[in-house]
């Protein structure tokens, strides 16, 4: 038998306790509230059938053949039209890439840019599907603490003083996962001039931005990029589908250029085929009117979630009120492990994630845990947050 041996790369990295939860949260007898994923009820499935169908009818031979590395060009132009008329997305000298899903952009930009103990800068707690992507290339990760205005900005600025070898920075700057806060308008200002000022590329990671339940959406870091060093990593996964599998990165082209050689060696091109269904899907439908429906529904299980936790928790736990997004962050008072609680309230049958996932060092100390409201019922809601709030009682009250 083969004596199997795993690369340096891979020995140590863990699967993701999110997926890992799958396990836990697919016995029927347990309230899942540690999902990550957008509410199947809102899939705009009928539409989605009606574009499907005029494609195999009358784009067959496009939909169904391989594609080039960049992606559909009808696509391209729909989303580089929609960034700029919308958002103010524009900067001379891009150029789009569209992707499996928002991850490959971060993976693509990564192996780009990265050396083997180059130094990628996080917030921390960060996206846990990135923080695997910097550890699989062996970057030295340092994270930047978070409050509830997204990222400290001065503590970055301390970072890029004093670490070597900073090639990356990254950031989910509007509704962050997991922790639901969106950066100030003064903080993006000045993490894009100290990008500019220490020559640094930036990935704004940004897959939840239009799903804004408190007005307008905040204008991308990305809209006063003119120096290119701005990477905007865009999915269509929690406005349309996940399962399209198609994210698009639009950042300068020659980046972008070596970003398309990454990508043939991982996967040729982009699903063909939904790439085809996407655009005619963005042709004949509005997506903003499809954005405003999921508005509408997350909005009313955002507050609900809300005045749950307001009803129920123990007053010693603080949350983020998010404006918009899947997630509100819970933390536990000093001392107190979230990783500890979530085994705590496995045991009774409810489940969150962790502060630990999302931490750059994955420490168990770590006193958040994330809560998703897009994914479950409002009844689910309701007796997951009650259950939570007793587990929170007896878990602190054991803690004293």
């Amino acid at each position: 038998m083969l004596d199997f041996k795993c690369s340096d790369r891979m020995k140590t990295l863990k699967p993701s306790t999110i997926r890992e939860m799958l396990k836990y949260t697919s016995d029927p007898t347990v309230i899942s509230l540690a999902g990550g994923n957008p509410s199947a009820d809102l899939f705009p499935a009928k539409e989605l059938h009606e574009a499907a169908k005029d494609v195999l009818e009358n784009s067959a031979a496009v939909a169904l053949q391989y594609g080039i590395t960049e992606g559909y060009p009808p696509l391209i132009k729909l989303i580089r039209e929609r960034h700029k008329t919308k958002y103010g997305i524009d900067t001379p000298g891009d150029e789009i890439l569209i992707t499996h899903g928002g991850q490959q952009v971060i993976d693509l930009a990564t192996k780009c840019l990265v050396n083997e103990g180059d130094t990628v800068i996080s917030e921390n707690p960060s996206f846990i599907g990135a923080l695997n992507t910097f550890r699989s290339f062996r970057a030295n990760i340092v994270g930047i603490p978070m409050d509830y205005e997204g990222m400290r900005i001065d503590l970055l600025e301390k970072a890029l003083k004093t670490e070597k070898n900073v090639k990356l920075i990254y950031t989910i700057p509007t509704f962050q996962n997991p922790m639901g806060v969106t950066m100030s308008g003064e903080r993006r200002k000045r993490l894009y001039e100290l990008a500019v000022q220490y020559n640094i590329p930036v990935i704004e990671d940004s897959p939840y931005f239009e799903l804004s339940y408190s007005g307008p959406p905040v204008t991308p870091i990305k809209a006063m990029d003119t120096t290119g060093h701005i990477i905007y990593a865009g999915s269509f996964s929690k406005v349309i589908s996940p399962g399209i599998r198609l994210g698009y990165a639009i950042a300068p082209a020659e980046l972008i250029a070596k970003m398309t050689v990454a990508k043939q060696g991982e996967d040729v091109c982009t699903n063909q085929f939904f790439m085809v269904a996407i655009a005619k899907y963005l042709e004949k439908y509005s997506l903003d009117e499809h954005i405003q429906e999921c508005i509408s529904a997350y909005r009313k299980k955002r507050d609900y979630m809300l005045e749950c936790i307001d009803k129920y928790f123990d007053k010693r736990v603080a949350h983020t009120e998010p404006g918009g997004g899947l997630f509100i962050w819970c933390d536990l008072p000093e001392g107190c492990s979230g990783t500890e609680l979530w085994k705590f309230a496995l045991e009774r049958k409810v489940a969150c994630v962790p502060g630990a996932t999302f931490d750059v060092k994955a420490d168990p100390s770590n006193r958040g845990f994330r809560l998703n409201f897009s994914l479950p019922t409002m009844e689910e809601i309701d007796n997951g947050c009650r259950i939570m709030g007793e587990c929170l009682k007896e878990f602190l009250n054991k803690k004293d």
